[in-house]
């Protein structure tokens, strides 16, 4: 074999190991995307640029390309760098508005005492006013959703201060916080806090209540809609119990299967032991519920609208949350609620129970197994709940938007 074949030979034996390698990364980088490893917008950026280079290091590589060509395309993969790092930087700039952020500033507008807060108020005195001893011993958690109700409670009948969510403790919450339903229950079952503000307990959550020897105790407080919610653009304005459950089982799987246009139903979920997921368990009853791709399975309620609402990617998508989280916190004119067997979410459909979702929250406490329930031995806990049921808790609840017990 001659010099010259040998050099031919490694070059190209250079040239096919460098594309397997830079083919390799583009596959599996591609391959993360699209299961939601990495985030959205490098679905279409990893081929996008992987492919340019991919073509920019065959060229250059071949003895065949000259230097015109060679030229043209390397000023068309810096366009393609440039167009790439603009799409990029806005991606991530979307996808980038931090959740948690999001949430945190939504609970601001809602935090006791806080100047031109969005809690409402009673019109005369309360008939429980805590002193500082007093409201100092109790510490309180819930769910988002439930926020405004509780802090409205807290700046009626605590005294004026600082109440905030989080603080420079180890535990890291403050003494009236909001860390979601999950980590509420958690922290309720490990004592970490007395009382707090959500849906009922996931199967999950009784289980791990029962393995740490803690009987939960749930006073119910008021009624609110459990809603579905799709893009406003999708023509389905209703649905009936049967077909989202032929949704999140997987049964249905067209919107055209429902009235709509013939595109493939994407049904967001999302985390295990929130309270909306644990209220889809219910709807499901024994009927599984589909296995969500990873990116369709959402953190926060306030994430599924964002979501749902885009018109980028899921126009074709439905979600679910709560009635007044979806229409009060998260304000959101890109989605619409679905009525459900006829009927439309209200106030006035949970209370005659027209519409066919609607259920309890609650005030949850928790003592060990066996002993009585925490409202019944401490008194400022007891005083709390009942006036939570008396009149005026109930009007504070209504006024909020949620539906009184009454």
């Amino acid at each position: 074999m001659s010099q010259r074949t040998k050099e031919i030979v490694l070059e190209i034996v250079k040239e096919i190991i460098i594309l397997a390698v830079l083919g390799g990364f583009v596959f599996f980088a591609s391959v993360f995307a699209m299961l939601g490893m990495l985030p959205l917008y490098a679905a279409v950026l990893v081929p996008v640029i992987g492919g340019a280079a991919v073509l920019l290091v065959m060229v250059f590589a071949s003895e065949f390309a000259g230097k015109k060509l060679k030229k043209a395309m390397l000023i068309g993969f810096c366009v393609v760098l440039a167009g790439s790092g603009v799409y990029g930087l806005w991606g991530w700039h979307d996808s980038g508005i931090a959740e948690l952020e999001e949430r945190d500033n939504m609970l601001w507008k809602y935090g006791p005492f806080e100047e031109e807060n969005l809690l409402v108020s009673l019109e005369e005195e309360s008939e429980l006013k805590f002193s500082a001893e007093e409201a100092a011993a109790l510490r309180l958690d819930g769910a988002t959703a439930l926020y405004p109700v509780y802090a409205a409670f807290v700046q009626t009948t605590f005294p004026e201060g600082e109440y905030r969510v989080y603080d420079g403790t180890d535990d890291g919450y403050g003494q009236v916080t909001c860390s979601g339903t999950t980590e509420a229950y958690q922290r309720l079952i490990q004592g970490r806090t007395d009382m707090i503000f959500a849906a009922g307990p996931s199967e999950d959550q009784l289980a791990k209540a029962e393995a740490a020897g803690v009987e939960l105790h749930l006073t119910p407080i008021g009624r609110e809609a459990f809603v579905f919610f799709v893009n406003s653009n999708n023509e389905v304005d209703e649905l009936t119990v049967e077909q989202i459950q032929g949704i999140y089982s997987g049964k249905i799987t067209s919107w055209k299967e429902v009235g709509g246009s013939n595109k493939k139903i994407r049904p967001f979920q999302r985390a295990e032991n929130s309270g909306s997921q644990t209220a889809l368990e219910r709807l499901m009853g024994d009927i599984p519920i589909i296995e969500p791709e990873k990116r369709d399975r959402i953190a926060g309620m306030g994430g599924i609208i964002k979501e749902v609402a885009s018109y980028k990617n899921y126009d074709n998508a439905i979600g679910f949350s709560f009635r007044f989280y979806s229409t009060e916190m998260v304000k959101n004119g890109d989605i619409k609620l679905l009525a459900l067997d006829g009927v439309e979410p209200s106030k006035e459909t949970i209370r005659d129970g027209s519409y066919p979702i609607s259920n309890n929250f609650y005030a949850v406490t928790a003592a060990p197994v066996g002993e009585p329930a925490p409202q019944q031995t401490d008194d400022t806990l007891g005083a709390f709940l009942n006036w939570i049921l008396s009149d005026q808790g109930q009007e504070l609840i209504e006024k909020t938007g949620y539906v009184s017990l009454d």
